[in-house]
C-alpha cells in the first residue's frame, strides 16, 4: 500500500507547499489571514494552525515525541502571532522530513495504537494507512488554503506533485 520513498516524496512535497504557502501569509495583513471566508476552519489562518496542529499530532504517534497544545476543537486557534505559527510550522516540517529519512519499511507494517480524542477511545489502525492519511490530510487542507490564498489577492506558485523541485 505505501513505501518508505512515498513518505520521503510526501515529506519534501509537504515541506515545499508549506514554504510557498507561508510566504503567501506574510504578504496579508493580519485582518487578511483572520477574515472569515466560510471554510470549516473560518480563516486562512485559522485553517493553518489546524493543519499544523494536526501533523504535530500525528508525528507524535509516530515518533513518540512531543504532541500539540490543546484539543482539536481549538486547533483552529494554536497560534495567534504568525511569526510565532511560522516558526512553529519550519520546526514540524523538519520533524516530518526527519521522521520520513529515519523509515524503514518494517516501520509501516503493522498496527498503529493510539488514543483518539475525537473517537475518546484507543483505536488500532494499520500504520500504512495512518501514513496515507496523514499525507492525504495535508493536501485536503493545503487545497482548502490555496483557494482561500488566491481568493485574497494571492498568487502562488505550481502544486502539482509532478513539478516540485529535484532539489529544495
Amino acid at each position: 500500500m505505501i513505501t518508505v520513498e512515498y513518505c520521503r516524496q510526501m515529506a519534501r512535497y509537504n515541506a515545499w507547499q508549506n514554504r510557498g504557502q507561508m510566504k503567501a501569509f506574510k504578504a496579508l495583513t493580519p485582518m487578511a489571514l483572520r477574515k472569515d471566508r466560510k471554510a470549516f476552519f473560518s480563516s486562512i489562518f485559522g485553517t493553518a494552525n489546524h493543519l499544523l496542529w494536526a501533523d504535530q499530532l500525528w508525528m507524535s504517534r509516530f515518533d513518540g515525541g512531543f504532541g500539540p497544545a490543546g484539543s482539536g476543537a481549538l486547533s483552529a486557534e494554536l497560534h495567534d502571532n504568525l511569526q510565532l505559527y511560522l516558526d512553529d510550522r519550519m520546526r514540524t516540517d523538519a520533524r516530518i522530513t526527519r521522521w520520513a529519512e529515519r523509515l524503514s519499511q518494517v516501520d509501516l507494517v503493522g498496527p498503529l495504537t493510539y488514543h483518539s480524542a475525537i473517537a475518546d477511545r484507543e483505536l488500532s489502525k494499520p500504520m500504512g494507512l495512518c501514513a496515507v492519511h496523514f499525507f492525504n490530510h495535508q493536501t485536503h487542507h493545503r487545497g482548502q488554503l490555496h483557494a482561500m490564498l488566491t481568493a485574497a489577492g494571492q498568487t502562488l506558485g505550481d502544486t502539482d506533485l509532478v513539478f516540485m523541485p529535484d532539489e529544495l
